[in-house]
């Protein structure tokens, strides 16, 4: 596989590798370096990628990145009981122009997704998302996204592309690929109240830092939908992280940022993952810390995947039909995990890409809402959505 844009591993972190416990994760990871190049990607699962690529940060002040904290951190960190292969490709360098740093992300994603293997991407600014989005064209018809966020990075898609407008590009540029939106964790008060409308205009999902750290477990059913996961660094809180990664006194704990990244890892769609907004710090054991920690939660989760939507195969779910109003909402059990899922009638006059029923993930508490004769607001979005 030809990805000359990706430089090795640093000899820093290799030489930090060979004193680690031989247990360890870094001894078990398949590592792209300069004397052996990259690896053979047969068997592997997962790949590492940093990307070091922050010229669209609105901040940005010319600052240079560097991964190697969090790749000695993550290393040293003992596997679970994992049967996946991971393989640590390398970094992306800032290339010539912004484009041509987009133009190795989507490339080197759309190669490993094709490959089934699932790009983990440490960034930079988050507007690299735009890429990894862009990387499913010729991929897939429809689109999940999930965002993990304080913002929702709408902007003015008229504008050049920052890190906070690449959302915007994204639902209007061509071709329009996007299905679902979700973001997790914004905070009111960093948004103006023009795009929480727009986003609510839109039919998108957008959960309050209060909701979800209320009920963590509400992440499940969204991540389960989605294709592509986009974590902002912002959206923890700034006592768990170094000086220079501070930014609200408000956010996700590090236990609950950790439970986040575990739940988009169970996920069987999610395809790509990646953590940015990084900044280096001298004191970064902290920040490095809890990122090696958030991967290693998405990778355990990725170990837990469990195949529970065949739903040809009446023995393995439960059905459930509910009247409410005039409106007959289909609930399915799988009995193998006890997850759930609402159908959302197709709609024959519409032309749309789905064109059959689809199933959206959702809670039991969705089927008690239902069952008290009220309609759960995720089905009402997307059923509105398919009506398009």
């Amino acid at each position: 596989m030809n990805f000359n844009f990706l430089t090795p591993v640093s000899d820093a972190v290799l030489a930090h590798n060979e004193l680690i416990a031989q247990q360890a994760l870094g001894k078990k990871i398949k590592v792209h370096s300069l004397q052996n190049g990259i690896p053979d990607l047969d068997d592997v699962r997962i790949a590492i990628i940093g990307v070091k690529e922050n010229r669209n940060d609105v901040n940005y002040i010319g600052e240079e990145l560097s991964f190697d904290t969090i790749r000695k951190t993550l290393y040293t960190l003992f596997p679970g009981n994992w049967n996946t292969l991971i393989a640590d490709l390398g970094d992306i360098n800032s290339g010539e122009t912004v484009e041509d740093s987009y133009f190795a992300v989507r490339t080197a994603i759309s190669v490993l997704v094709e490959k089934q293997i699932i790009p983990i991407i440490l960034g930079g600014s988050q507007d690299i998302t735009y890429s990894n989005y862009r990387a499913y064209d010729n991929l897939l018809p429809m689109v999940n996204m999930v965002s993990v966020d304080t913002n929702f990075d709408l902007g003015d898609a008229n504008l050049p592309m920052k890190n906070n407008s690449y959302v915007g590009k994204v639902i209007v540029e061509e071709p329009y690929n996007l299905f679902n939106y979700t973001t997790i964790g914004y905070q009111t008060y960093f948004n103006s109240q023009e795009e929480i409308d727009l986003i609510d205009k839109l039919y998108f999902e957008a959960y309050r830092l209060g909701a979800i750290s209320e009920q963590i477990n509400m992440v499940e059913p969204l991540m389960r939908d989605a294709h592509i996961v986009s974590i902002d660094l912002k959206s923890i809180r700034a006592s768990e992280v170094s000086d220079n990664q501070k930014y609200s006194p408000n956010g996700f704990s590090g236990k609950e940022i950790c439970a986040i990244c575990r739940y988009a890892g169970i996920s069987n769609k999610v395809s790509s993952f990646g953590i940015y907004e990084y900044h280096n710090s001298k004191n970064d054991s902290a920040t490095s810390m809890l990122i090696a920690q958030m991967l290693w939660y998405f990778i355990e989760g990725i170990n837990c995947r469990v195949n529970d939507d065949d739903f040809t195969n009446e023995n393995l779910y439960q059905k459930y039909n509910v009247l409410v109003d005039d409106n007959e909402l289909v609930f399915y059990k799988s009995l193998r995990t006890g997850r759930w899922w609402i159908e959302i009638p197709f709609l024959p006059d519409v032309n749309n890409k789905l064109k059959k029923h689809t199933l959206l993930p959702c809670m039991h508490s969705d089927y008690l809402l239902a069952s008290q004769g009220e309609i759960p607001e995720r089905w009402y979005k997307a059923y509105r959505k398919n009506s398009f």
